[in-house]
């Protein structure tokens, strides 16, 4: 299975958290397309920053993978996030919306997302406070939900 590990990576707590689920997704046998490896070299200077060449990459790989994970923090979620998450509905991907954010925030007043990004979800997990630093529990979520909406098959 390939999944497109979608979410803000701008603060360090950030990237940690991405490149933590994505490292435990990968012990698990997934292949995750994590948006933040491919900017590496041009962070460290090896390439030259290139941001149509991110774009591309970031558009290429939603359009490959099999089912989008969105991670879903803050009052407002990251906007390049949410646009990942609309391409990845348009395209008829399957959405995994993860929030260990444990402010309630939106207006669909299911799940604590703008209504928009909630109903472009195909499933959703809200981490439980007494859980935010149990990166392993998240995974298992994520491993489980993925089985219910892609199939066992393909994890």
């Amino acid at each position: 299975m390939r999944i497109y590990l979608a979410g803000p990576l701008f603060t360090q707590g950030e990237w940690m958290w991405n490149a933590e689920i994505a490292r435990l997704l990968r012990i698990e046998g997934v292949t995750v397309l994590l948006p933040q490896e491919r900017s590496i070299p041009m962070i460290e200077g090896i390439e030259r920053f290139d941001p149509k060449e991110l774009f591309d990459s970031n558009v290429k790989s939603i359009e490959t993978c099999d089912a989008l994970v969105a991670i879903l923090d803050q009052a407002d979620p990251d906007s390049g996030t949410a646009w990942e998450c609309g391409y990845a509905f348009k395209l008829g991907k399957p959405i995994l919306g993860l929030r260990s954010d444990f402010r309630t925030a939106g207006d669909d007043g299911n799940l604590p997302v703008n209504l928009m990004i909630a109903r472009s979800c195909t499933s959703f997990i809200v981490v439980p406070i007494s859980k935010r630093a149990d990166t392993q529990w998240a995974v298992e979520q994520i491993l489980d939900m993925l089985d219910e909406i892609i199939g066992a098959s393909q994890i």
